[in-house]
């Protein structure tokens, strides 16, 4: 048995298919199917049953599967380490988090590298945390800032919890209801409504329930957008209210460009902000200084 072998076995595990598991490690289909008969040789055990031209994985591929993983996990990450003793540290930073986020994180994130670590590659990716979530198991990012609760039921990943969100209404300086105390969620709808892109599932289910409405949360909304300066946008031209975190409208708000309006009820959700990456993985230093960064500028806030 060896790693090579092992790659083959999680491939066509993956991908379903002798066909597709062979274009993706760019081995002919012979050749795939000889190397996973010879792990199967050397394990004592039937990975995938061949009948009728299809391959079904058997139990034991299931429990051979996560050890599997980690032995070619471990194998990439010995080879990381060592490349990063040659390269004396330098190497590519690929991380990630939501658009809330980078107005403040990503500027400075990038300088700092920049001036203390020149030498290094980054690579930043915004997205939404579930599919930052996807790319961090794939392997693709080394890190990613958002939600945490997305990570909570993988338990190969790492999570450090720092800055509490709340949810909360908002809209432009002299908006209609931006005097009236107590705004109900009719009067709310009397405007267009704007809901700021990512929102997990049980956030979105509180939300439904805290306010009575039915159906799917998105078609309470005239807009869904992820692009915060389009939603600030679109707010301060408009009589459009927004639903967010109060972290994703801290630039707006500290500008004066937008105030949380007084409904009732308030959103009661709450979400958390932190550093998620896998467990065991090889980082370069620059990682603790980015880290470094996302704990003073996530800890700062009042």
């Amino acid at each position: 048995m060896n790693t090579r072998q092992l790659h083959h076995f999680l491939a066509l595990l993956s991908e379903g298919t002798l066909s597709a598991a062979a274009q993706s490690v760019h081995l002919s289909q012979p050749a795939l199917s000889r190397s996973v008969r010879a792990l199967e040789e050397s394990l004592g055990a039937p990975l995938f049953d061949r009948t009728d031209r299809r391959l079904q994985p058997t139990p034991y591929a299931f429990t051979f599967a996560e050890r599997a993983r980690r032995i070619v996990f471990e194998e990439k990450e010995g080879l990381r380490a060592i490349e990063f003793m040659r390269a004396g540290g330098a190497g590519t930073l690929t991380f990630g988090m939501g658009s809330s986020l980078a107005g403040t994180l990503l500027k400075p994130m990038l300088l700092q590298s920049l001036t203390a670590s020149p030498q290094v590659k980054l690579r930043s990716v915004i997205e939404t945390s579930d599919q930052l979530m996807r790319l961090l198991l794939e392997e693709k990012l080394d890190f990613f800032i958002g939600d945490i609760r997305v990570a909570a039921c993988h338990p190969d990943v790492a999570i450090e919890p720092i800055y509490r969100c709340r949810f909360g209404w908002y809209a432009r300086i002299g908006h209609p209801l931006s005097e009236l105390p107590a705004v109900t969620l009719s009067a709310l709808r009397q405007f267009p409504l704007i809901a700021t892109g990512y929102l997990e599932e049980t956030l979105a289910r509180r939300f439904m329930e805290l306010y009575g409405l039915s159906g799917p949360f998105a078609d309470h909304f005239a807009v869904i957008a992820s692009d915060l300066p389009t939603v600030y946008d679109l707010v301060a031209s408009s009589d459009a209210i927004v639903t967010s975190t109060d972290f994703a409208m801290l630039g707006a708000l500290r500008n004066n460009e937008m105030q949380a309006l007084d409904v009732t009820p308030q959103p009661d959700m709450e979400l958390t902000l932190g550093i998620v990456r896998l467990k065991g993985r090889t980082l370069i230093p620059a990682a603790e200084q980015a880290f470094a960064i996302v704990r003073e500028r996530l800890g700062a806030i009042v």
